[in-house]
């Protein structure tokens, strides 16, 4: 039987931690489990998550969790990339024998001016290493970030390597037309492409893609979502407005404190504010003035303090 590809919207969960920095898992799942009662999947550990501040053992401790409290594996596609080769294969192979959907790979992004051979022996060993049927490997192309691009050339030549394991991009350049060449270029390939962000998800869509993940689906992910449910539809359009507005105001702020001053708002948890360093907290003038923009669009975070409460008890 063959795999189901995962598609529509994924947020890259943020991850809640401790007075003590280290990770909450308990406030963790209660946060997944709303994101999918919102019809969003699952990135768990992306850029968005604090990933490249926890070890290994703390994101595979808290994907066990995840999965252990019932979650479906195949709603997740967490990001297992790293410039380690070794610690990229430990950590998307222990993401693998879980059964989810795919893992999301970042470019080994310390070398820079990297060449397209040398990524794709990097590629290639993770999955030779992995040495499992059921890996799906996501490429992240984030140049803003990683300086590394995965280049048109770099995916066909992996498509060709290895076509059952090779599945989508998500494409973090934030240029449409960058992300609408690799649609052409590749979707009936089977190769899905995810926009980094839901400002063009209609197009995407309407293109032949397969989505967005977006760090504001951590927030808004019901809106998200009916929108991605709703392209061709006469509202789709209008939907698309509102949650650019959302994502508009959202990008005045420092993105991960600011959706963590959120979440610990509208869930009434303040607990959920701390972030690990070298990122620090918005000041309370910064959470007041964010909740007032987007509160004057209508925004509001349905069922999150009832989740955040029943994983209290």
């Amino acid at each position: 039987m063959a795999q189901a590809r995962i598609k529509g919207v994924l947020s890259p969960v943020v991850t809640p931690f401790k007075a003590d920095l280290s990770p909450d898992t308990r406030r963790f799942i209660a946060h997944c489990k709303w994101l999918v009662s919102q019809n969003c999947g699952l990135a768990v550990f992306g850029t968005n998550s604090e990933a490249n501040s926890m070890a290994a053992e703390e994101r595979m401790a808290l994907l066990d969790a995840l999965v252990a409290s019932g979650v479906d594996p195949q709603r997740m596609m967490p990001g297992t990339g790293a410039c380690s080769l070794t610690e990229t294969v430990k950590v998307t192979a222990h993401a693998t024998k879980h059964g989810v959907a795919g893992v999301l790979m970042l470019p080994p992004f310390y070398y820079k001016g990297v060449s397209d051979e040398g990524l794709f022996r990097h590629f290639s060993e993770v999955v030779q290493r992995v040495g499992d049927a059921r890996l799906r490997i996501y490429l992240y192309h984030i140049p803003p970030v990683a300086q590394v691009p995965i280049t048109h050339a770099l995916v066909e030549r992996l498509l060709k390597a290895y076509p059952g394991q090779i599945a989508g991009m998500k494409d973090s350049s934030d240029d449409w037309p960058h992300t609408k060449s690799m649609i052409d270029a590749f979707a009936k390939a089977g190769f899905d492409v995810f926009s980094g962000n839901e400002k063009p998800l209609v197009e995407n869509v309407k293109s032949g893609g397969a989505g967005c993940i977006s760090a504001t689906a951590n927030i808004n992910p019901g809106a998200i979502a009916e929108t991605y449910t709703k392209v061709g539809a006469p509202e789709g359009d209008q939907l698309q407005k509102k949650i650019n507005d959302v994502r508009g105001v959202m990008q005045g702020y420092v993105m991960i404190p600011a959706m963590k001053h959120l979440i610990a708002h509208y869930g009434q948890d303040p607990g959920w504010t701390v972030v690990r360093p070298p990122l620090v907290e918005v000041t309370a003038e910064q959470g007041r003035e964010s909740i007032a923009k987007l509160e004057a669009l209508g925004f509001a975070m349905p069922g999150l303090r009832q989740a955040m409460q029943q994983a209290a008890e």
